[in-house]
């Protein structure tokens, strides 16, 4: 009965399962609170697309009818993509410094995120500024209503970045986290802003396309 009961365990056993209980009381808990930081952002991520995505169905609708009049194209929202795109890519070579280990560099490129961050809010102000000059108001049509909606919109999503790109340089420059806990948080904050970016690619392309 003994020998049956062990060539049964055998069958039935699951090496896979003690692999896995080792993996994890190596890590302490540190693979929870990553999924649980990955899981946040991609709920974030998931809800913007929902929003996003139903005010572009809205816009797409609303501009086929006959009273939908075009809005001018300011030079200076080039300028603000172009700084956009610029910011995701040094996004993307900080998270590389920082798995390297490179403090001067890492931290020298989370500043420039930041000035990059705050060029691009004030590049879409003076945008607000240069249209309300000329007269084109949110009340005068309904294309400049979107227009404004869009931008308010995404650049709440910017503060929104902006407040966690703070915390995270705070945390990187006083170094009262482990590394890879900062590595982490660095990480999520470039997927954020690829994310943005993202965003506001599709949304101008739409604007122009209108």
């Amino acid at each position: 009965m003994n020998k049956k009961k062990s060539i049964f365990q055998l069958l039935t056993e699951k090496p896979w399962e003690k692999d896995q209980i080792e993996a994890d009381n190596q890590h302490q808990g540190q693979t929870v609170n990553l999924s649980k930081q990955k899981l946040g952002l991609r709920t974030l991520m998931a809800a913007s697309t929902v929003l996003f995505s139903l005010f572009i169905v809205a816009y797409s609708d609303r501009m086929l009818i006959s009273d939908w009049k075009n809005m001018p194209e300011p030079w200076l929202l080039w300028l603000n993509t172009g700084i956009l795109v610029i910011s995701s890519l040094v996004f993307h070579m900080t998270t590389k410094y920082a798995e390297k280990g490179i403090f001067d560099k890492t931290k020298n490129c989370l500043y420039f995120v930041g000035f990059l961050a705050y060029s691009f809010l004030i590049g879409q102000l003076i945008v607000w500024y240069q249209l309300m000059s000329t007269g084109y108001y949110a009340t005068t049509n309904v294309a400049n209503a979107f227009f404004y909606l869009f931008t308010t919109i995404h650049g709440l999503h910017i503060v929104g970045g902006i407040y966690f790109w703070g915390k995270t340089t705070s945390k990187f420059i006083k170094r009262t986290h482990k590394k890879e806990e900062i590595n982490n948080l660095i990480d999520t904050c470039a997927v954020y802003w690829h994310f943005l970016l993202a965003v506001w690619i599709v949304l101008f392309g739409l604007m122009l396309s209108s």
